[in-house]
């Protein structure tokens, strides 16, 4: 769950390009890469459940069309067990694209990554490819990841930016 939570953060960050940004009725009429790169940050505090020390983004800058791989360091300062979750916001400027709840467990489970449900309290690293579409549009997008665990205690806060832009 740790590993979905971070990859509910990050991959969530990462997945919300891979997965959730194909939903959108947006479109791309010319090349696009990332300026500016992008930016994360824990908004989290000593009570959270997971603290977010890392995320390393390869290629830096994401790339549309190419695989994206997110490297996740973290500690899991308490267990986070079934009913825990996630809700992702996805931005464009001050207008909400997406807001979606997804089950940590579960989505952990689906990814098949190595840390499952139930997760013990303790240090972790994880790694998630996903493939971006082309079709990112040329405009900044907003990533807010807010969680909760099974016992609705605060389990992660995190913020995530990424500026795509036309190519000079």
């Amino acid at each position: 769950m740790f590993v979905r939570t971070l990859i509910t953060l990050s991959a969530l960050a990462a997945t919300t390009f891979g997965s959730i940004l194909p939903q959108l009725p947006l479109f791309n009429d010319g090349d696009v890469t990332a300026q500016a790169g992008w930016t994360w940050s824990d908004c989290g505090d000593p009570s959270f459940a997971i603290e977010v020390q890392s995320i390393e983004v390869t290629p830096d800058p994401p790339v549309p069309g190419k695989n994206m791989t997110v490297d996740v360091v973290g500690t899991a300062r308490s267990s986070i067990e079934d009913g825990s979750f996630a809700e992702v916001t996805v931005k464009l400027g001050m207008i909400q694209l997406l807001k979606k709840q997804f089950d940590v467990c579960m989505e952990a489970q689906k990814a098949n990554v190595t840390v499952q449900c139930p997760v013990e309290a303790g240090h972790y690293a994880i790694s998630k490819t996903v493939t971006l579409p082309r079709e990112i549009p040329r405009t900044k997008f907003i990533v807010n990841v807010r969680g909760s665990t099974q016992d609705d205690v605060d389990m992660i806060c995190l913020d995530l930016s990424v500026n795509f832009g036309s190519k000079p």
